[in-house]
């Protein structure tokens, strides 16, 4: 397969080389893969950013969950901001809420975009839409944010893993935070490096989260953690935007990921053998949802 650039230093070094921003090469790059042309390649990312604000929508609506462990969460968080006791700002906790919306759409069986998978899908619509409100982008560039993400993720498929089963969490959620910290910088004026840095600097901060879905549904404690990677994604993007480096280059940082996914053990890989779903209280939620009889087999996990 002939592509522009395969790494994170091919990719900004041909962004500053042809002053274009990634989304820019992104886009360039879906056109050589693809054989699609750019209108085509465009048109569906517009697509794709529908689906997401229907999604947050949808879930800012308040959904429940048929199994009954989410629904709601997005919701409660929206109330707390409005009553201005927020301690964290406005724009993070929104960031929360709409990923949070993301993915309870998704536990309730509705049509969200997986970025880079369902699991992980409400971080990179969440950051997205809370961004919006202050950055005030224009509908083209809210799909460069996307392209942005594509990018990296690109990178991150293709080098390592975005599997839960193949390396954790932190293939999942991990790499859609630092996806989204990199789009961020981008819509907000920053560098193509300044981008490869919040993709570290978040990625860094993700490194050996396990994947341990109570009951193998992609609910608990998958939903919070869109929330955290929502709002490490923010102040990623902002501690790159300052000037701040990853001493490790991202390239590196994603090989590192890869051999932490590959030395985990089964059970801390969508198993839902291991840790917070071998708890006490996930075994008796599994219990429940399932039949006891049910309970622990392979057949429910994802």
């Amino acid at each position: 397969m002939e592509i522009l650039f395969g790494t994170v230093k091919e990719l900004v070094a041909l962004a500053e080389t042809q002053q274009k921003p990634i989304s820019e090469i992104m886009i360039e790059q879906e056109m050589l893969v693809t054989k699609r042309s750019r209108q085509d390649i465009i048109a569906q990312m517009d697509n794709n950013l529908t689906v997401m604000e229907n999604a947050i929508e949808r879930g800012l609506q308040g959904v429940q969950s048929t199994s009954g462990l989410t629904g709601g969460d997005a919701v409660l968080m929206q109330n707390y901001i409005a009553t201005g006791k927020g301690l964290s700002g406005d724009l993070l906790l929104d960031a929360v809420s709409k990923a949070v919306a993301t993915n309870e759409v998704n536990a309730a069986m509705g049509t969200i975009c997986a970025t880079p998978t369902a699991g992980a899908a409400g971080i990179v619509p969440g950051t997205l839409f809370a961004v919006k409100n202050k950055l005030n982008p224009t509908r083209e560039q809210m799909i460069n944010y996307l392209f942005t993400t594509g990018a990296f993720g690109f990178i991150v498929a293709n080098n390592a893993s975005i599997s839960g089963a193949a390396g954790g969490c932190q293939a999942e959620t991990g790499s859609a935070g630092s996806m989204a910290a990199a789009a961020i910088v981008e819509m907000a004026g920053g560098t193509p490096q300044q981008s490869a840095e919040a993709f570290s600097i978040v990625m860094k901060n993700m490194l050996g989260l396990v994947c341990d879905p109570v009951a193998g549904l992609v609910e608990v404690p998958c939903v919070k953690r869109n929330a955290m990677g929502a709002a490490k994604a923010l102040v990623g993007a902002d501690m790159a935007l300052a000037g701040i480096v990853s001493r490790i280059p991202t390239d590196e940082v994603i090989e590192a990921m890869h051999k932490i996914g590959q030395s985990m053990p089964s059970a801390l890989r969508e198993t839902a053998k291991g840790g917070l779903a071998a708890t006490p209280t996930g075994k008796a939620l599994e219990a429940k949802i399932f039949g006891k009889d049910n309970a622990n087999s392979d057949l429910v996990n994802s």
